[in-house]
């Protein structure tokens, strides 16, 4: 791993100068930033950390696969359609994905609405996906239930 803090060099991704190093997988100069990540947070402020996390350049390395990544076959089969084409078409890739392959959109299994799967938020259940609005009202649902069965019986203020 590469660090440097001079000019020449900027981060691929967001052309900042400074403290930068270059990618284990392609060699790309990016900003050395993973410090500010905060554990938890999802948050996507740190160059080097979506690459490293989000990419199909990262994942093809980290796996140890031959060849390039962009007609990488292990790779392809290792992601569902939406998420490959994803990793390997968004804003922290240094090269994108050509001709990537067209995929039906994810939908809500409860209300039909259309997930994002790279950028949404949802929840797998029962080997179906639920958008976030749908999970949300479920999980009310359950905690209300559950709040209510604990009231109930002596000694709870509940009536037995």
């Amino acid at each position: 791993m590469k660090k440097t803090k001079a000019t020449e060099h900027r981060c691929g991704l967001c052309g900042k100068t400074g403290r930068l190093w270059q990618t284990e997988c392609c060699g790309n100069w990016i900003c050395d930033d993973e410090h500010k990540y905060k554990l938890f947070s999802f948050a996507r402020n740190s160059c080097s950390r979506n690459h490293r996390r989000y990419t199909l350049c990262a994942l093809h390395f980290d796996e140890g696969h031959d060849g390039n990544w962009k007609d990488c076959s292990k790779c392809r089969e290792k992601l569902e359609t939406e998420m490959y084409v994803w990793y390997g078409t968004n804003e922290y890739n240094f090269e994108k994905l050509p001709n990537p392959p067209s995929f039906t959109p994810t939908r809500c299994a409860q209300c039909g609405v259309v997930i994002k799967l790279g950028t949404g938020g949802y929840a797998w259940k029962g080997g179906k996906y639920e958008c976030q609005t749908c999970s949300e009202k479920e999980l009310a649902k359950l905690l209300g239930d559950a709040t209510r069965s604990r009231g109930r019986g002596k000694g709870r203020g509940g009536r037995a």
